[in-house]
């Protein structure tokens, strides 16, 4: 898209639970009567303005349309800083029968995952690389 790439930040974790989608995983942020709530893994990424749209297009979200994914804005602590994040999680909803992944963590996850489904089928061609749960920074205006 001729856009600047994305930055790492550096990598932190969020309130909430992780489930297993196949190829990639979907957050829940926890419920407001939830104590104690699970963590999530994920990397924050320092993106240009015009990166957003692009972002909305792979996850899917429309302005005036319902789909899996939605945009919200969360405040996230990483490397002793807050920065006011992008995140796509889904609705309860959409993970009532899926497999929930512990830890919260879906690179650790799918590597066990990938690497359990390769030694149970013989000439099974690897998988790609997971990458992590991006959070993504927004731009000051």
């Amino acid at each position: 898209h001729g856009i600047a790439a994305p930055t790492l930040v550096g990598t932190t974790s969020l309130g909430g639970r992780l489930y297993d989608f196949g190829a990639y995983p979907g957050m829940v942020f926890p419920r407001a009567d939830e104590r104690g709530a699970s963590r999530v893994v994920g990397d924050v990424y320092r993106i240009p303005a015009a990166l957003i749209p692009v972002l909305d297009e792979i996850e899917e979200v429309y302005p005036g349309e319902s789909g899996l994914f939605v945009r919200e804005r969360r405040d996230v602590e990483c490397a002793g800083k807050t920065y006011a994040c992008i995140v796509y999680p889904v609705s309860e909803s959409a993970v009532v029968r899926l497999p929930r992944i512990d830890g919260g963590d879906w690179v650790a996850y799918r590597r066990a995952r990938d690497a359990s489904d390769a030694s149970g089928m013989s000439g099974a061609a690897g998988a790609s690389e997971p990458t992590r749960n991006g959070l993504n920074e927004t731009p000051s205006s």
